[in-house]
């Protein structure tokens, strides 16, 4: 549009710095263990304290319930001076925070470990959908892996960088840096649809969001995997309301 410091947003995937995150934790007082046996969650959420409080609970005890250990929590910095001051970019700023997950005794290897981290996402995500009716809340979960880690927000690729103060310390490392910026086409941009996602890099237009959520729940009742076993169930639903294409 006019303005040209709106976009539709852009971020970057990264391999979680190792060396970045245990001198976080020194700082903060957490025991970091040696890579793969911790994840990173980059979780975007509300503004309003209470209510993320209330949320970062629900966080901690799906955490728990699985197995896993929450070793603490972080607030991303960040410097929104270059954003544009349209209404719908500031005034919908999410509240950064990471959350560091501790590798439970009974995860065999980092494959295990990332489809623990998934039932972990998808059930968290569940929860806070299903507890605020689907309405919007801010609350989205950029990523969740012991492997990967998403930086990304409502603003044009060059502005990633200044927006976020992590990606210029020089113990922020990584062997792979994966950037993308959104080109909205049949859904409006928003905080959370932000690119890149957490697998893929994707473009395309596809325009048939109503006939593919609804092909993916109505194939939920067949779907069955060795590797999450009963674990299956507490994946749905797949696909929310007010997601992309791409999603």
């Amino acid at each position: 549009g006019a303005d040209p410091l709106m976009g539709d947003g852009a971020g970057m995937l990264v391999q979680i710095p190792h060396r970045f995150f245990a001198r976080e934790a020194a700082k903060l007082g957490w025991h970091l263990p040696e890579p793969g046996k911790y994840a990173v969650a980059f979780i975007f959420m509300p503004q309003d304290a209470t209510l993320r409080k209330k949320m970062e609970l629900v966080v901690e005890k799906v955490v728990e319930d699985e197995g896993q250990t929450v070793i603490g929590w972080r607030d991303v910095p960040h410097d929104n001076s270059s954003l544009s001051k349209a209404p719908d970019i500031v005034a919908t700023e999410p509240c950064h925070r990471q959350v560091i997950i501790g590798r439970g005794e009974g995860i065999a290897d980092e494959d295990a470990f990332e489809r623990k981290l998934y039932i972990i996402r998808k059930v968290c995500s569940g929860k806070i959908y299903s507890a605020y009716a689907g309405e919007p809340t801010d609350f989205y979960i950029v990523s969740m892996s012991c492997r990967t880690l998403v930086y990304k927000g409502m603003f044009l690729a060059y502005q990633l960088g200044s927006y976020y103060k992590d990606l210029h310390d020089p113990d922020f490392e990584s062997a792979l840096a994966l950037a993308h910026q959104r080109f909205s086409t049949n859904t409006f941009p928003s905080w959370r649809l932000a690119h890149p996602y957490r697998f893929v890099c994707h473009n395309g237009e596809i325009n048939t969001v109503r006939g593919n959520v609804n092909w993916m729940a109505a194939r939920q009742g067949s779907v069955q995997s060795p590797l999450f076993g009963a674990d299956m169930q507490k994946l749905w639903p797949i696909s929310y309301e007010g997601q992309s294409d791409t999603a």
